[in-house]
């Protein structure tokens, strides 16, 4: 009686090491695109308009990592100075307004866009909203704040994406017309002759 209490405990101590090892040796739930199956597929280019100007310069790209804890930039930084109003670039519910690490944070929940939404996050900003509030595509959601820039060479603000945990590219949210926006140009009016 006693051998067979001990094989069973043997046994269940044999599949508990099992069931461990094989947790601990099994990829981590993917946190971000580079890892999930390709979810920018599933961004809709919905934007009305950029966060910040007309067409800013962008300071780093999306870079994501290669693995879930790598190193990578999980979002793209955008030239603007201290006090350039920050906008929402679509229709959404704000979901979070206020400080992250000692740094202003607004994050949206976009409009239409499934569940769990797209969420964008835009930082550092001083927040002109609150949360839950509903904003419209090119609503000031806040302002560039003076501090708390992560970017070195110029002031920035940082925009960033996600799909619950899973980062994705901001810049998927842009249509192509405005992303490649070029400069202005006068087309001549129809039945006009330009002048010698």
């Amino acid at each position: 009686m006693r051998a067979n209490r001990c094989v069973r405990l043997c046994a269940r101590l044999i599949l508990l090491l099992i069931v461990t090892a094989t947790a601990l040796l099994a990829p981590p739930p993917p946190l971000f695109a580079a890892d999930a199956p390709p979810a920018e597929a599933d961004v809709p280019a919905m934007a009305r308009t950029w966060p910040v100007g007309l067409r800013p310069r962008v300071l780093r790209g999306w870079e994501p990592p290669a693995t879930v804890y790598g190193p990578g930039h999980r979002g793209v930084d955008l030239a603007a100075p201290a006090g350039t109003p920050v906008r929402a670039v679509t229709a959404g519910r704000v979901s979070f307004a206020g400080r992250v690490a000692g740094k202003g944070v607004v994050s949206v929940d976009l409009t239409g866009t499934g569940d769990p939404p797209l969420r964008t996050t835009y930082e550092p900003v001083t927040a002109s909203v609150e949360k839950g509030e509903e904003v419209d595509p090119g609503e000031v959601i806040g302002t560039v704040a003076a501090s708390g820039s992560h970017c070195s060479a110029a002031p920035c603000v940082h925009w960033g994406l996600r799909r619950g945990e899973v980062y994705l590219n901001p810049l998927s949210l842009l249509p192509p017309w405005l992303l490649h926006r070029g400069p202005s140009r006068l087309l001549p009016v129809p039945g006009t002759r330009p002048p010698h």
